[in-house]
């Protein structure tokens, strides 16, 4: 369940932790007693009995952490048009020159994934990747979904989120409008969780809350969902998990917490006949820690599932996407988060100099630096004493860098 924001520690201490030298690694270290899974880019010998692959789209069981890296395929060019509002943040430097609709064909975005549940007593999030999910081939759907009263909510997501989404994209017009689609995948989400949670004993879903009570109406859901295509990110959020796009070395905030004292949310929610109590932090009806989620039909129509979508340029400054569930968030911050992917990429690109025979073993390994970045942060969440369950996907959105690096040379 999101909590309210525990201290993070300054941003001197921040930046100390992600460059720690070897004789400090020991600090960031898992303590002995949490569950956790982790794998690399290359797969384990069929016989090894030690730790085995597993599936994001499988449900976990409560408890559960889960881990899994992306690997990469060859797509084809799809240019997609919508009528929504591009974001293009102020901070960050963007090309003058357009981009949009003169990419290349690419691979499928590399990535790493790692869940864990912390100290937390039950897993509750659950993580959802899905390359090439869409027709159009080249959307890649990235997805993190933070429980709370139970996991039922979250795996639910995790198991038909992206088969609606699928289905809105797929059934648009050409020129589809991304806010739209996202809205009515995000309702049509709800609505199955709601007739779930009407039903008694008539479900292929069991988790502890189902045999409390036949209905489970306090039980939710938060969701960030970004769609990655050659020319844009899609991310919409709901809930107080959050993703980050890394452009240049600046971080640059994709979505924006709904917590109950935001001051539009905070409105929102006195005007639907709603009030914010401070129990424990701000929380609807002194309840909840957040003002949108998946679920909670108990609290409607103070807490609404509909997500705030934006739509953001991709250009060839873009270094890696993060989304992650608020246990990384209430004790990390943007700029230290995408500082340490940046500087597991960066190690990554320094393994092998453009033109070695090993080159091509680099560029392979993307994904295993996107792994170590999601473990390293995770890690770092858990020596900072997040109480939460923490899920982190980190997508390396770098282009042609074998290219890059000739042209650096060159130069």
């Amino acid at each position: 369940m999101a909590g309210i924001c525990c201290g993070v520690v300054g941003e001197g201490e921040a930046a100390a932790a992600a460059t720690s030298r070897p004789s400090r690694r020991r600090s960031l270290d898992l303590l002995p007693g949490f569950k956790y899974l982790a794998d690399v880019a290359l797969p384990l010998p069929e016989t090894s009995r030690k730790r085995t692959r597993l599936d994001l789209c499988a449900a976990p069981r409560d408890g559960e952490d889960e881990f899994t890296s992306g690997s990469s395929k060859k797509v084809k060019e799809s240019k997609g048009n919508n009528d929504d509002v591009v974001l293009k943040p102020k901070q960050s430097t963007v090309s003058s020159s357009s981009t949009e609709g003169n990419f290349e064909a690419e691979e499928c975005p590399k990535f790493g994934v790692t869940s864990v549940c912390g100290r937390r007593r039950d897993m509750e999030d659950s993580v959802s990747v899905r390359p090439s999910f869409s027709e159009r081939e080249n959307f890649h759907y990235f997805g993190v979904f933070d429980g709370h009263g139970c996991s039922h909510v979250a795996t639910m997501c995790k198991e038909r989120l992206h088969e609606i989404v699928k289905e809105e994209v797929d059934f648009a017009p050409e020129n589809l409008s991304w806010r739209t689609t996202m809205k009515q995948g995000f309702a049509r989400m709800d609505d199955e969780v709601q007739r779930w949670t009407s039903q008694s004993n008539d479900t292929t879903i069991t988790c502890r809350c189902e045999l409390q009570t036949p209905h489970c109406d306090a039980v939710g859901s938060t969701a960030v969902v970004a769609v990655v295509t050659p020319e844009k990110i899609i991310v919409s959020n709901c809930g107080d998990s959050r993703a980050v796009l890394c452009r240049k070395g600046v971080a640059i905030p994709l979505s924006d917490d709904h917590k109950p004292d935001r001051p539009d949310e905070l409105i929102r929610v006195q005007a639907a006949g709603g009030r914010v109590i401070y129990w424990d932090g701000p929380r609807v009806l002194g309840v909840l820690a957040m003002s949108r989620a998946i679920g909670d039909n108990y609290l409607k129509p103070y807490v609404i599932s509909e997500p705030e979508v934006t739509v953001t340029d991709r250009t060839d400054e873009d270094e890696c996407l993060i989304l992650a569930s608020d246990g990384l968030w209430d004790v990390v911050s943007n700029d230290t988060a995408c500082g340490v992917v940046r500087m597991c990429l960066k190690a990554q690109k320094q393994l092998s100099p453009p033109g070695s025979p090993y080159e091509d073993v680099a560029a392979d390994g993307s994904d295993r630096a996107c792994s170590d970045a999601s473990i390293l942060l995770t890690k770092l969440a858990l020596a900072r004493h997040s109480s939460d369950n923490v899920s982190v996907v980190v997508v390396d959105l770098r282009r042609d860098q074998r290219k890059s690096s000739n042209s650096n040379i060159n130069e």
